[in-house]
């Protein structure tokens, strides 16, 4: 979603840079042995049982740009929204789809509208859902500049109680009865009665934690104590984050727009009221989006690319049973499995880009974009999970 933002990379004071990766956080790690950087697919084996379905594929008169894919599941049926356009991304022309699956994600309506291409410079992006298991929320990032001024945006809702017919859409509010001033990320997690994200507020763009305890996620959103790093405006260095459980702890983990290709992380351990200053770890990480949870049992998992350098490829999932050491990887898809990239485009490139997750029956539901131009899905038992 950010392509044309971090194409202005961040510069950061050299000294900062310096004495984060010399000491790498204990967070969370992988296994020494985990990932092999000098084998194909990093050595990693495809899970058996795990299923790869297209949701969205272009054709002729078809939109050729889609990203920022995120799953969710609502009164027995699964959904997918995604950001579409014509060619580029974060185009003038972009608005927000969805597709909706009766049968476990197997078979796939046409893309619907969630929003329109907007009149003017206003752009809107695809913010996720959330449900309580009633009513179906889905977030809207409406950026008022569009993107390329960097002046960041909010973040709007529209809810429905069939997947149907929508509400109009109307902003999310904060503690103080007012508009979030940010965006949100696309992957609300709830734990201990509590819904967590990140929003990136105004000025410009800057991941902040953030919790309510609305259970629709409409209102009463309040920022954590949280210290950005040091980096240039109008970007932190944090972005793009999502989060899992350790014990009584939430520890949340970000793109790194550094440049260190690992993973940053912060902990909090008071319900997401603090959080401790972000560390880079371990865990490598191809400067991307990536998702993150706890599966029924409490395993930590991670759906990510962990590289070393900006390729995108493969789209990898980790677990760990204690929230510190990832010592289980599974391929989810290769550098063989990436179909050709069909038509250019404005920040399009081949790899798997931005996943997002649900969990939710006997299944965990990953949605992502190859290329920035199919929508996908790879649903994964649980059942194949517990047995690894």
């Amino acid at each position: 979603m950010f392509e044309r933002l971090f194409a202005l990379c961040l510069i950061l004071p050299l000294f900062a840079c310096t004495q984060l990766q010399d000491r790498p956080s204990a967070l969370h790690a992988p296994a020494a042995d985990l990932y092999d950087a000098s084998a194909p697919d990093l050595g990693l084996s495809p899970l058996p049982g795990a299923k790869t379905i297209t949701v969205f594929r272009p054709g002729p008169g078809t939109d050729q740009f889609s990203n920022g894919a995120v799953p969710i599941s609502f009164k027995g049926r699964v959904f997918v929204q995604w950001q579409s356009s014509a060619r580029d991304e974060d185009a003038p022309d972009t608005w927000v789809a969805y597709s909706v699956s009766d049968d476990n994600g197997d078979q796939w309506s046409a893309p619907r509208p969630l929003t329109t291409p907007s009149d003017d410079e206003e752009i809107r992006s695809s913010g996720g859902w959330w449900t309580d298991g009633e009513t179906l929320i889905a977030f809207i990032n409406v950026w008022p500049e569009g993107f390329h001024k960097r002046t960041g945006g909010y973040t709007a809702y529209r809810l429905s109680h069939d997947g149907e017919t929508w509400s109009e859409p109307r902003p999310v509010l904060g503690a103080d009865g007012m508009p979030v001033n940010g965006v949100i990320e696309q992957d609300p997690h709830l734990y201990d009665g509590r819904l967590h994200t990140a929003f990136h507020v105004r000025p410009g763009i800057r991941a902040r934690p953030f919790y309510t305890d609305d259970p629709l996620g409409l209102t009463g959103w309040q920022a954590g104590a949280f210290e950005n790093l040091p980096s240039d405006p109008p970007m932190s260095r944090e972005l793009e984050p999502s989060l899992f459980q350790r014990g009584d702890c939430l520890v949340m983990v970000f793109r790194d727009q550094a440049s260190s290709f690992r993973q940053l992380a912060s902990e909090s351990c008071d319900r997401g009221e603090s959080w401790s200053r972000p560390q880079l770890t371990a865990m490598p990480d191809a400067r991307t989006k990536q998702s993150a949870g706890n599966l029924p049992g409490g395993t930590a998992f991670l759906v990510h690319a962990p590289k070393g350098d900006k390729l995108r490829i493969p789209l990898v999932l980790s677990l760990s049973e204690d929230g510190h050491v990832f010592d289980r990887a599974f391929l989810l898809r290769g550098a063989d499995d990436l179909q050709p990239l069909r038509t250019e485009g404005l920040y399009k490139r081949p790899g798997y880009h931005y996943p997002k997750s649900w969990v939710a029956g006997d299944f965990l539901f990953i949605a992502y974009t190859a290329n920035k131009e199919d929508v996908e899905l790879t649903r994964i038992p649980l059942s194949a999970l517990e047995a690894r």
